[in-house]
């Protein structure tokens, strides 16, 4: 039941964008939506999802409505997708602590490793290649350092507030 619900979640997500993250990123997706979908019906008085959709479309002032609900919903919806990450890190810790290597995250990162280092091949020895092949050539190596990127920030955090924002995790979980 939960799962259909986030489409409509996703097509609610043009009224306010900063949950476009948390259903995109998280194991908690469909609680999400479920919560999106909810606060729709509930600003228009719509008996489902797709209606509370198309009762969006067509009052801009149960947009607004709708967008001070869900920025009011914002600190919550933040927690479940923190609380998310917060998991997977304290899964990989425990592994760790018992001598467990997560051999399913070293293969991904290493696979997009050589898979950064197989696109910087192919653009140093083919650069004859035309503009187009260069194109989803540039646009996969792109992907790959992103992948990269996203095991670097879950191993270390992408800042020093992250320290503060695992902090606040812990007090919140409390």
């Amino acid at each position: 039941m939960m799962g259909p619900l986030i489409p409509i979640a996703m097509q609610l997500a043009q009224y306010a964008p900063n949950i476009i993250k948390i259903l995109s990123g998280s194991d908690k997706a469909a609680e999400v939506a479920e919560k999106v979908v909810g606060v729709a019906q509930a600003i228009t008085g719509q008996p489902d999802g797709e209606s509370a959709l198309a009762a969006l479309k067509a009052d801009p002032n149960k947009v607004l409505e709708f967008q001070e609900a869900m920025a009011a919903q914002q600190l919550q919806l933040e927690q479940m997708y923190l609380a998310d990450t917060q998991n997977a890190r304290a899964r990989d810790v425990d592994l760790a602590k018992v001598g467990i290597l997560n051999y399913r995250a070293n293969m991904l990162a290493g696979g997009a490793g050589a898979l950064v280092v197989f696109c910087l091949a192919i653009m140093v020895w083919r650069s004859g290649l035309d503009n187009d092949a260069k194109a989803v050539i540039t646009l996969i190596l792109g992907r790959a350092l992103g992948w990269i990127e996203q095991v670097f920030s879950f191993e270390f955090g992408t800042t020093r507030a992250n320290k503060v924002k695992d902090d606040t995790i812990k007090a919140l979980s409390k």
